[in-house]
């Protein structure tokens, strides 16, 4: 996205005041990008306070809009058609292959266990492993095959050769992946794959999608939210997941497991709530022109979402979002102008700060398009999302304020 994650962190429930709206009586916005250029002066020594709107590039479902909604009494199917307009509702099903981003090793290692299978991938065949003592099993490249070894301590033997890739399996469903320092669990099965054109073996988990679902909504929101929003974020998800597979990273793999795709983090972060939740929209998901669509999401966007790539990612004012929302509804952190200065180092004094372009959406304007840093040796152009990267900020809906820092007294 950047696919932000929202930071798992439970809210106390608040006293809400907005009635709910129907999903039907959304406002889309037309507002076209506002050109009007807002100048800042820095003169020395400045305290340059940014207050913003939301967290995450605001695209699509808010998930504390969504739990707003929720708590508004909207159910997850309401709460997804606001999100979502233009989409229609159909069946997702099938698998999912994600890259384990943590196993940065060449060879994929499990731990024993009974019933432990070994099997070519995109084939049929498979062998079971034997119960020989072995502590744990690893599939190594071999060439263009691969070579499966085991170890009770210390050195690796093999057993035999599979052609081809391989991947592990379990009579129970379910493998213990050894990580550098650490184990997880994964459902499914684990390949050793690298890309058709050869290079390094990557570890992939290839997984039924209501089972990776279960690693993945506990991960992007707190399970004990409102049923309706967690619902609601399992539809964006499951939907999400079967654009990326229609679109995959890679010729290994559909998607990672991290926030560049959505968190994944197997079966140990599975919660019972949260399986509720996903069981209750079991295999529904959202379509645009007969293809799964691509269900951006954010935890906030600060009471208006943005217009996206698509033309159901519409610029609208979310009346939800604020609701159960203090931490990134609105915010402010403040910067001084020498750390503008090391950004762009060699560029002098910063003189002042310009917002050429917003997104005409909501306070001030709207999101930052289009922004410049002034120097004494020059100006640098820039977007509201790149100011976002270099200061750590939110979002790029923001604004300015500056404040000479005071001089101290003069010496004798």
């Amino acid at each position: 996205m950047t696919r932000s994650r929202l930071l798992s962190i439970a809210l106390a429930t608040s006293a809400l005041l907005l009635p709910a709206l129907p999903a039907s009586a959304t406002d889309v916005s037309s507002a076209e990008p506002r050109r009007q250029v807002e100048t800042w002066a820095v003169a020395g020594s400045s305290a340059i306070t940014i207050s913003g709107r939301g967290f995450g590039h605001g695209n699509g479902l808010s998930q504390y809009g969504a739990l707003g909604a929720a708590q508004q009494g909207l159910t997850w199917q309401q709460i997804i058609e606001f999100y979502y307009p233009g989409t229609t509702w159909g069946a997702v099903r099938g698998k999912v292959r994600v890259l384990i981003t943590a196993d940065t090793g060449r060879d994929v290692q499990v731990a024993a266990e009974r019933g432990l299978k070994v099997g070519r991938v995109g084939r049929s065949r498979t062998w079971r492993l034997p119960s020989n003592g072995a502590r744990k099993w690893r599939l190594v490249a071999a060439g263009r095959d691969t070579a499966v070894q085991w170890t009770k301590r210390g050195s690796w033997r093999t057993w035999r050769k599979v052609p081809g890739e391989a991947e592990f399996s379990a009579a129970d469903g379910r493998l213990t992946l050894v990580l550098p320092g650490a184990r997880r669990d994964y459902r499914g099965t684990l390949q050793s794959v690298a890309p058709r054109l050869g290079g390094k073996r990557e570890t992939v988990n290839r997984v039924g999608m209501e089972a990776y679902l279960r690693g993945v909504v506990p991960q992007e929101v707190p399970a004990l939210w409102t049923t309706a929003a967690v619902s609601a974020q399992s539809v964006a998800a499951r939907t999400y997941a079967a654009f990326e597979r229609s679109h995959p990273s890679a010729s290994h793999y559909d998607l990672c497991d991290t926030t560049q795709c959505q968190v994944y983090g197997g079966v140990d972060v599975e919660h019972p709530a949260a399986t509720a939740a996903i069981e209750a929209t079991a295999g529904q998901g959202l379509y645009f022109e007969g293809r799964p669509a691509f269900t951006q999401f954010s935890a906030s966007n600060g009471g208006f979402s943005s217009a996206g790539s698509m033309p159901y990612l519409v610029a609208q004012p979310d009346p939800y979002d604020g609701l159960v929302n203090p931490t990134y509804s609105s915010w402010t952190t403040t910067i001084d102008d020498t750390q503008v200065e090391k950004q762009w180092p060699g560029m002098g004094d910063l003189t002042g700060i310009e917002v050429v372009t917003r997104d005409g959406n909501g306070d001030w304007g709207g999101r930052v398009l289009d922004m410049a840093f002034v120097f004494t040796g020059g100006r640098a152009s820039l977007s509201g999302d790149d100011a976002r990267s270099y200061f750590g900020l939110n979002s790029d809906w923001f604004t300015f304020s500056v404040i000479p820092r005071q001089k101290g007294p003069a010496r004798p």
